[in-house]
């Protein structure tokens, strides 16, 4: 380079000399040094290229160091930052830091230049001026401050200190008290660990021990900057701007001290154990404890010392020189040639499980020598001339070693001798006596070894850091490499370990673990109950109302009430049996439980112990429509709440920790029990039973349902230390009902939108909801930034579009249905983005995910309002959204729609994609939070008209339905026979049942006319099955019969019935349906409606020969959801309301034994994670055992003989079940598969078609044994 061309002419905007600086060779290689003359806060820096030139830098990195040594990349967003340069030679290019930086030495490394040109720059620096005292500890020196009240008692605490230190063990400072108390700042392993006790309660069942760590890499000699805030138990940690809260434990809030506080290590106590940990080694400044400059005081000598050690005023700077290698780099190292004596020892520190750390040729051919990390150890590999190739000597050492610290390794070899130790652990090292000659070579390459016609590694190259490299016993000077005197070297950087850990902070979620390579990380998100790249979504849903809209059935489900948010999954119970779906939590007060006295004027604490916590807890109640928790005192001489002065005896805690006065069937600010209410207490004096003290039993029960104040969590009872007192507590489960954010929904009618305050998912976010609409397209969402945005929108008819922006470019992801989503159905729409990806998902489709880049910004800064249901300059959404969450948390649509024009709260039209679940012909209702099953018409009940009515008829035992009222004479007769009315007067019917018996001859169904038109279902002596159809026209009775069927076989069996004039349609169980044919002269007509019997017909009128002969005894067995057109005549004898249309002789007990077993097998856990198996599962918290080949056959034997025990008693008792409920009424029928019992060609069919299935109702819990 000429004159013109140096660094003095650097300065921006100068055009002196060549306008700038220009190495002579444009390569990666190059870098400009500044000298800021002594440290100063950096906080911007400027360029420009070569003055009226075409040489200028479009990109470049920046390093800094205090000494010109030990470099340090700047970082930002959690990568080595890479600076956007310039695109011209004289436009100014300026950054303003992310964080400023304290140096006084900067580079600036060129990466990329003009292609027109070369490396050209010129360059100014902004910060500020910077000053602070500093205090060097070598490991044995210590400096005490000591109280002036020798104790030190104090609720508030803040200590600010930086440090910096090449050691990855050592104590900063450290203070503790003779009650126990202690405050502990150390580094463990290159981490910063704070530990602090406030004191544990007198019998230690309460520990006060906190810990918490933080960053990683701390041993990098470079400055680190630490601030500790205590108020109380709450604690702010800051370490180099990174930030966490947290709550200490124990009872206390004083931190109380005795005598001082030391810096720099622990004070020597004589104790044995007061030596173990290590004193801190390095430098710290700027220590303030409480406002007291600890620095300044040291300088001024008004601090104690110990007696061994050194403190001084000026930083020691480290001898190592680290080497940054990347995946295409190499250092090469000469050494002493024709040695007997092979020596190297070096320091590494990396991530990667596998890398070349040295390969060498040995002289005069003899072999040669590769040293490498594999799977987290050390392995060296020998070739020689002695060994064949496949018999090479291996030896190895350590695990685990790829975990970020520095591990060193130092290997000698010599004649028929090996030896391998790792981190000067005598422990680890491994010897070899296998035949060896050594004759070393001349070179040694570290790091990688590219010439594969010499040798190809068994490793990949090294990425990582590597110092103090001795070969042959000599400490190699990097310094003279770099300046190109020694060696020589491809892509590495001298003076200078980039590591980065990219598990600190830990951007895996819920206790997800971090696993990382150099170049990414990785989250393992097993037994969390969480999936994803970071483990952000939950796997379950956040209601049972949302399980509800799967079909799932009532059980015990793992539900998230906050979605992605802080709070983990929990165990409920989940009763879908009515048409608001009740979400139970439980706790260990599970029965009525006798109260001990706790002695004299004391109460007795009763805690209530839930399988939740309350933060959980409180997100179900807070979207919950309604909560109601159920509470008993049984009392004998025992008083609840009234006292002589108005204090309670009794009073219970809630979920606030707030204090409740009032009792079950009562509210807030009444102190009455539910019989106060009611005015109906045993003694009119009192408001409780309780309180009047009665010597016989008494009790005070009733429901809690102001559910801000649920679930208790506490008792407190009194008035049980008299003789004679006695009480007994029972408190119900928490039941809460609906989830108002699962159809919290907004309508936007017109081009309108909601906003809502900035959303806040810089680092993770992730967006849920549900849209129905007919328009094409529209804007679901939008939140802007500067030049940071996200959206999402209907994109086209087919299409869901999610784009964001969060510094690095636009970045769109498009999911495309096949199938239309403006059908004005409901779609789910979730979308995801993270540090390590973006995902989109719509519906059930295939989601679109997209990586992020592994270099450039992570976070989302958005500044302004968050609009819902439009955006500036897009097309407004017209539809309905309902459920929309943001990283978990809801948002109000429906109360901001209230006050916004264009927009209406709730959405309409749930049948429309709901109503599929109103089964059997039950009539989706819509709701205004949702919907419901109008099953009146049907012959089932339930919430979604799939639990079948059924009743079991004892001998004797019939029902008859009336279709209408009998006439009283010839007149009404007459007008009966004529009406027009086609419910009475039939052309077509449907009539639909299924029984099981065992007895034959019977009367199943007869349906009766005011005239001679009459259908019955009979079965014969044979156990056939006969229709009958009489409407007139011919002489006898048109009758069809179920050939060679035993229908009388104690099985259920179902039966369809389909009219339509002259054809009729007749179903049998699942075969195939066969159609009939009234005959020509039978009229069509089913005239005059009257009756409908079940069981016999009793009736007044003739009957035929053939009826009268199998009405006696009548139907003995089940018959279930018995249907006929809209009528379920069995249901409104079970279920009557008033008028009733429909009367009982005998005994009609309820019963689903005529309803056909579950044949389908219900859904095994492995594909269903939402159904618990066994009420025991603790999924998603055990961490599992995993099965390895070589099973326990012992175990196996054993449980083969325990499975056949137990299915031989499981069969026995299902016979007896049957036999004892065969004359009880509950007549449980398992037919098994229909082989052993096999009676006819038809019935072989159900044995050997593997197709059979059997028309299934949902809510049975029958299987066929």
């Amino acid at each position: 380079m000429t004159s013109s061309y140096t660094p003095g002419y650097a300065k921006l905007n100068r055009r002196e000399g060549a306008g700038g600086w220009s190495p002579l060779d444009s390569d990666n290689y190059q870098w400009l040094q500044l000298d800021l003359g002594n440290r100063k806060q950096v906080t911007a820096i400027a360029t420009q290229g070569r003055y009226s030139s075409s040489d200028w830098v479009t990109q470049y990195r920046l390093l800094y160091s205090d000494t010109g040594r030990n470099w340090k990349p700047y970082h930002q967003d959690g990568n080595i930052w890479s600076f956007a340069g310039n695109t011209n030679s004289d436009s100014v290019v300026r950054h303003e830091l992310q964080h400023t930086i304290i140096t006084r030495y900067l580079r600036i490394v060129p990466l990329d230049w003009s292609n027109e040109g070369h490396i050209g720059l010129r360059i100014e620096i902004f910060g500020c001026p910077y000053w602070a005292d500093v205090i060097n500890f070598d490991g044995h020196g210590v400096l005490s401050y000591r109280f002036k009240n020798k104790k030190m008692k104090t609720l508030k605490d803040v200590i600010t200190l930086k440090f910096k230190t090449s050691a990855s063990e050592g104590i900063i400072f450290h203070g503790e008290g003779q009650q126990g108390d202690y405050l502990t700042l150390e580094l463990q392993e290159g981490r910063l660990v704070l530990q602090l006790n406030l004191g544990s309660n007198q019998y230690g069942s309460i520990s006060g021990h906190t810990s918490v760590t933080a960053g990683s890499l701390l041993d990098d000699h470079h400055w680190h900057s630490v601030i500790i805030e205590r108020y109380g138990r709450n604690i702010n940690l800051t370490l180099d701007r990174q930030f966490q809260h947290l709550r200490t434990n124990g009872e206390f809030d004083h931190l109380d001290l005795d005598y001082e506080l030391t810096f720099g290590g622990m004070p020597f106590s004589g104790k044995p154990s007061s030596n173990i940990r290590k004193n801190f080694k390095g430098c710290m400044e700027s220590i303030n404890y409480n406002g007291v400059n600890i620095t300044d005081l040291a300088k001024r000598k008004k601090l104690g010392t110990s007696n061994v050690g050194n403190v001084s005023f000026s930083c020691v700077e480290t001898h190592a020189v680290p080497v940054f290698f990347n995946i295409s780099s190499f250092l090469q190292l000469p050494g002493r040639i024709n040695q007997d004596i092979l020596s190297v020892s070096l320091q590494f520190r990396t991530w990667n499980p596998s890398g070349l750390l040295l390969y060498s040729s040995l002289a005069e051919g003899l072999g040669k020598v590769e040293i490498d990390l594999s799977e987290g150890k050390v392995s060296v590999h020998i070739w020689t001339s002695m060994t064949p190739e496949k018999n090479r000597i291996d030896i190895s050492s350590g695990s685990g070693l790829n975990d970020g610290q520095w591990h060193s390794v130092w290997f000698s070899a010599k004649e028929n001798f090996a030896s391998l130790t790792i981190d000067a652990d005598e422990a680890s090292s491994v010897r070899s006596s296998s035949p060896l000659r050594i004759r070393t070579g001349e070179d040694y390459f570290f790091g990688g070894f590219f010439n594969t016609s010499v040798h190809t590694p068994l490793q990949p190259p090294f990425q990582g850091c590597l110092q103090l490299i001795h070969v042959d016993d000599q400490l190699s000077d990097l310094h003279a490499v770099e300046e190109g005197k020694l060696g020589r070297f491809a892509n590495i950087s001298i003076d200078m370990c980039a590591i980065v850990d990219r598990c600190v902070p830990n951007h895996c979620e819920h206790g997800g673990k971090c696993t990382q390579t150099w170049d990414t990380f990785r989250c393992s998100c097993d037994g969390t109950g969480y999936s994803g790249a970071t483990c952000h979504n939950s796997v379950y849903e956040e209601s049972c109302e949302a399980y509800k809209h799967l079909g799932k059935l009532s059980d015990f489900y793992w539900i998230d009430p906050d979605g992605s948010g802080p709070l983990g999954p929990l165990r409920v119970y989940c009763n879908m049996t009515e048409d608001k779906v009740w979400t139970i939590v439980s706790h260990d007060l599970q029965q009525q439980s006798p109260v001990l006295s706790s002695g004299p004027q004391k109460r007795f604490a009763l805690l209530l112990n839930y399988s939740a916590s309350m933060d959980q807890i409180s997100a179900i109640a807070e979207s919950a429509e309604y909560c109601e928790q159920y509470i008993s005192y049984a009392c004998r001489m025992s008083k609840l709440l009234n006292t002589p002065d108005g204090s309670p005896y009794t009073w219970w805690i809630g979920r606030a920790n707030e204090k409740h006065y009032y009792w079950g069937g009562s509210g807030p600010g009444i102190q009455k029990c539910a019989c106060g209410i009611e005015r109906n207490c045993t003694d009119p004096k009192y408001q409780c039973n309780c309180d009047a003290d009665h010597k016989q039993w008494r009790k005070d029960s009733g429901i809690l349902s102001y559910k801000e104040h649920l679930p208790v969590a506490q008792l407190m009872i009194g008035d049980i230390d008299r003789p004679g007192s006695e009480a007994k507590v029972y408190v119900g489960p928490l039941r809460c009902q609906g989830d108002g954010n699962y159809w919290n929904a907004a309508s936007f009618n017109t081009p309108a939108y909601l906003h809502f305050s900035t959303f806040h998912g810089e680092t993770t976010a992730d967006i849920s909801f549900y849209f129905k609409t007919s328009a094409p397209y529209g804007v679901f969402l939008e939140n802007l930034g500067n030049t940071d945005f996200i959206r999402l929108e209907l994109k086209s008819p087919m299409e869901v579009s999610f784009s964001f922006d969060v510094g690095n470019g636009p970045v769109e992801l498009v999911v495309r249905s096949a199938a239309l989503l403006n059908d004005d159905q409901w779609h789910r729409v979730r979308a995801e983005r993270n540090v390590k990806e973006a995902s989109l998902q719509v519906d059930l489709l295939r989601p679109q995910v997209k990586k992020a880049p592994s270099q450039g910004h992570t976070r989302l800064e958005l500044y302004s309002q968050l609009y819902v249901g439009a955006a500036g300059g897009h097309k407004g959404f017209l539809g309905c959204i309902r459920s929309l969450r943001m990283n978990g948390v809801p948002l109000d649509l429906r109360e901001r729609a209230k006050i916004t024009p264009g927009v209406e709260p709730g959405c309409s039209g749930h049948c429309t994609s709901f109503g599929m679940y109103c089964r059997n012909g039950g009539k989706c209702v819509e709701k205004y939070n949702g919907y419901s099953c109008d099953c009146s018409k049907t012959a089932y009940e339930g919430p979604s008209c799939t639990e079948d009515v059924g009743g079991f008829f004892e001998a004797g035992t019939w029902l008859r339905y009336n279709f209408q009222t009998s006439p009283s004479g010839a007149k009404e007769l007459a007008s009966v026979q004529l009406s027009s009315s086609s419910d009475f007067n039939l052309t077509k019917e449907n009539l639909v049942f299924s029984f099981s018996t065992t007895n034959a001859p019977s009367i199943l169904i007869y349906i009766s006319s005011f005239t001679q038109d009459y259908m019955a279902v009979i079965l014969k002596p044979n156990k056939i099955l006969h229709i009958q159809y009489n409407l007139g026209g011919i002489n006898e009775p048109f009758t069809i019969s179920v050939d060679h069927r035993n229908m009388a076989n104690g099985q259920p069996h179902s039966v369809n019935i389909s009219r339509n004039g002259r054809e009729i349609l007749l179903q049998v169980d699942h075969y195939p349906a066969v159609k009939h044919y009234l005959p020509p002269n039978s009229d069509i007509r089913f005239n005059s409606l009257k009756a409908l019997f079940l069981g016999r017909f009793m009736d007044i009128g003739e009957i035929s020969e053939e009826i009268r002969n199998y009405n006696t005894p009548g139907f003995v067995g089940c018959l279930s959801r018995v249907q006929f057109n809209q009528i379920a005549p069995l249901k409104a004898a079970l279920r009557p309301s008033a008028p009733s249309l429909v009367s009982v002789q005998g005994e009609l007990v309820e019963s689903n034994c005529g309803a056909s077993p579950l044949t389908i097998p219900p859904m095994s856990a492995t594909t269903d994670h939402w159904h618990l198996d066994s009420a025991n599962a603790n999924f998603p918290y055990n961490e599992g055992q995993a099965l390895t080949d070589g099973v326990n056959r012992n175990s196996a034997i054993i449980g083969g003989v325990i499975a056949v025990v137990i299915f031989t008693i499981l069969c026995t008792l299902v016979f007896l079940i049957r036999y004892m409920f065969r004359h009880k009424g509950t007549y449980h029928t398992n037919e098994a598969k229909g082989a052993e019992s096999a009676e006819s060609a038809d019935a072989a069919i159900m044995n050997n078609d593997p197709n059979f299935t059997e028309t299934i109702d949902e809510s049975k819990k029958e299987w066929l044994i």
